[in-house]
């Protein structure tokens, strides 16, 4: 079978490789050429996903797998379509359908009768049916389940180990019909493979969601739990620092039955998931105040971590604090929603003189995202700690020198290095290595 796979970031090149090495033909088509001529050269053109470099090599050199940056090359006598273009959210937290209207446009004027368009990109509910069904129809000239069949089918993996995210988690489908619902099952069946899952109610593979609607939905019910959860974590972390407790022993007592899971608080939801998702959810549901209050909670935490390092310093005018972590999580070399960005804002708001360290970026990447780079070894007065990178686990003051004052907000630093400076962790009721405070004025 041959595939058009649209957009080649960081999750469609490693599902391009993926369909390739199952044996069919791939075409992937991107607007960056860049992106394209590294593609075409066998080479990854960003860090980090596991094996996808090898893979990459293998498939391009075998001829299953090529670039190209034309619709007109890519779509036409391709089986299936496979749509994976980020959709983002505006400054209102709407979203900004702009660059996959584009895509489906452009798609659009080049399927052919019998093509299966499948959307992985996450989406609001109502999507798939409501803005690309007519969208398609009208600019191809075709009609969805007579000439074309189009299906919702999430992509559920995440950065880093995608190969193996895909067949550990079942592939959820929606169509518009049961034929296009049959459609959508056949082509994922010949594409992926699947672990056994005994841990399921049914066997790992593809999972026909019955509708558009519902796929559409379990993608955003999945990791909008995750963002209220980690709100509601957050919350009981900032009263555990009210009333001098650590809100992780807590956590890990609670989790100790199996019908409690409650995430870990930290300083930051970032990335282009976790932070997003909620908001799309909310686009098509805005009565759903425990998901808006959530995420309020999550993008008060940057706010709350420099706030706690103000109080114990009694001000932050003029010190010098170095961030550590531009990505928005360890081992990722992304700044999509990052923390570091209000952590940044807020400590400058306050008169800080900031730099920010990150050892996936150079330090002119650094400097390009606006921010005075940090080398380890420059005097300090105050560390905050934003991404949980492994090289973190491991600094002590003598790294940082000066530093009077840590804020982990990840819980990633090792308390017997830091003893003697003040360290504050997310929910660890007050800093450590200072007296515990002891509050009176809680009301029984």
């Amino acid at each position: 079978m041959r595939i058009a796979v649209v957009a080649l970031g960081k999750i469609g090149l490693p599902l391009a490789v993926q369909y390739a090495r199952k044996g069919h033909e791939v075409v992937g088509v991107d607007v960056d050429e860049a992106v394209v001529d590294a593609v075409n050269a066998g080479r990854e053109p960003f860090p980090g996903e596991a094996r996808l470099g090898g893979y990459l090599a293998e498939e391009v050199a075998s001829g299953r797998l090529r670039a190209t940056s034309s619709y007109a090359e890519a779509i036409p006598g391709a089986r299936a379509v496979v749509v994976v273009v980020p959709l983002v959210v505006d400054a209102e937290s709407r979203p900004d359908f702009a660059r996959m209207d584009a895509a489906t446009a452009a798609l659009a004027a080049h399927v052919e009768r019998g093509t299966l368009i499948s959307y992985e990109t996450t989406l609001p509910v109502g999507t798939t049916r409501g803005r690309w069904r007519p969208m398609i129809e009208r600019i191809s000239g075709l009609v969805e389940g007579r000439d074309f069949h189009l299906v919702f089918s999430p992509e559920r993996v995440l950065t880093g180990r995608v190969f193996a995210d895909l067949r550990a988690y079942p592939k959820l489908i929606g169509g518009l019909d049961e034929a296009g619902a049959r459609a959508g099952r056949t082509f994922y069946e010949s594409v992926l493979d699947f672990d056994e899952r005994p841990d399921l109610p049914r066997a790992n593979g593809v999972w026909d969601m019955g509708c558009a609607e519902a796929a559409e939905m379990a993608k955003l019910a999945e990791t909008t739990y995750r963002d209220v959860n980690i709100g509601l974590a957050n919350q009981f972390a900032r009263y555990a620092d009210r009333i001098g407790i650590d809100v992780e022993r807590v956590i890990e007592a609670c989790n100790s039955q199996p019908y409690s899971h409650i995430h870990r608080p930290g300083i930051a939801v970032g990335g282009h998931c976790i932070p997003v998702y909620p908001r799309l959810y909310l686009s098509t549901d805005p009565q759903a105040s425990i998901v808006r209050a959530a995420r309020a909670a999550n993008a008060a935490m940057p706010a709350y971590a420099v706030s706690r390092a103000e109080e114990v310093l009694g001000g932050l005018s003029g010190l010098r604090v170095a961030v550590l972590g531009a990505a928005y999580r360890g081992g990722v070399k992304e700044t999509a929603f990052s923390g570091v960005f209000d952590v940044v804002a807020e400590l400058r708001a306050r008169g800080a003189r900031v730099g920010v360290h990150d050892p996936l970026f150079s330090d002119e990447e650094i400097a390009a995202l606006g921010w005075e780079p940090y080398r380890f070894g420059d005097e300090v007065d105050a560390v905050i700690v934003q991404a949980d990178h492994d090289e973190y686990r491991r600094i002590g003051p003598l790294d940082l020198p000066g530093a009077r004052l840590l804020v982990d907000g990840r819980r990633i630093t090792d308390p017997g290095r830091w003893a003697g400076t003040a360290r504050i962790v997310i929910g660890g009721g007050g800093e450590e290595d200072a007296p515990t405070p002891v509050f009176t004025n809680i009301d029984l």
